[in-house]
């Protein structure tokens, strides 16, 4: 058996892959104790690390451990899933949308990273919550889902009222601008929490793309565990992407990517 994992800022995830079957779970990292006592029963010594916590359970561990860089090992774990689901791509932007967002350019052969913003699940999860009070992902992001942006994002078409707009109508304006035209209406948390997906897949998509169009690649992939159980957040990336001229990918198990090619990393074979 092998065991991947990458321990991020807000998810731990591991990969075990035995007899070529491969298992995908995730932890919290304020749960990290339990995963470091969890590997250090198994009787598998064949074990890969990467993320920004990787050292920190390397060092508590009882036998010797693998550690990798974890833009390497998620390009390598992100190439192997895009080929499995039939995308093969020549080059593209991959966007890691885990607690921040993560910018890389893979080329055909290397990937190297290109840029980042702060938003991401993070910002989901923080000014979710400040909007909320809700603390649990999936209740969010379950919310969020019901919600309806028509009153809190100011869209190109509102501007362009009785006239063609010279860009896409359905682009937004301005984020949450849109309020202050609708000071009469009521609007629910879920409406709250639909505009902060909103502004968080527009900004995403915004930076992917503009890195797209400089190195001169119309494919943009979209992966990390802020889209677990969230339907509307890739919903705003893909239809943003497209609107925008670009081709989005959405990776089925794509935040395992990390985990997934430290493994593969550590045993080329």
């Amino acid at each position: 058996m092998k065991i991947g994992i990458d321990a991020g800022g807000t998810l731990i995830k591991i990969v075990e892959i035995d007899n070529g079957h491969r298992t995908f779970r995730t932890k919290r990292t304020d749960e990290l104790t339990e995963v470091i006592e969890w590997l250090n029963q198994q009787p598998c010594r064949n074990v890969s690390l990467t993320g920004g916590k990787a050292q920190m359970i390397k060092d508590q561990l009882d036998f010797p451990a693998q550690e990798f860089v974890e833009f390497d090992a998620a390009s390598k774990g992100l190439n192997m899933l895009l080929e499995e689901q039939g995308h093969y791509l020549k080059d593209y932007i991959f966007a890691n949308v885990g607690t921040g967002t993560s910018m890389h350019y893979f080329d055909g052969q290397t990937q190297r990273r290109v840029g980042g913003i702060g938003a991401g699940g993070g910002m989901i999860q923080g000014l979710g919550y400040l909007l909320s009070g809700i603390t649990d992902y999936q209740t969010l992001t379950d919310t969020a889902e019901q919600g309806d942006r028509e009153f809190i994002d100011l869209k190109v078409k509102h501007i362009y009222k009785n006239s063609e707009p010279p860009i896409p109508g359905d682009l937004t304006a301005a984020n949450f601008a849109h309020v202050m035209r609708h000071l009469d209406k009521e609007v629910s948390t879920a409406d709250q929490l639909a505009s902060v997906m909103g502004v968080v897949g527009e900004v995403v998509t915004t930076m992917a793309i503009t890195l797209a169009r400089e190195f001169q690649t119309e494919n943009v992939v979209y992966i990390g565990s802020s889209f677990n159980n969230n339907h509307l957040l890739r919903k705003v990336v893909e239809d943003y992407t497209v609107l925008r001229g670009f081709k989005p990918y959405y990776v089925e198990g794509g935040a395992f990517s990390g985990a997934l090619g430290s493994i593969y990393l550590g045993n080329p074979a």
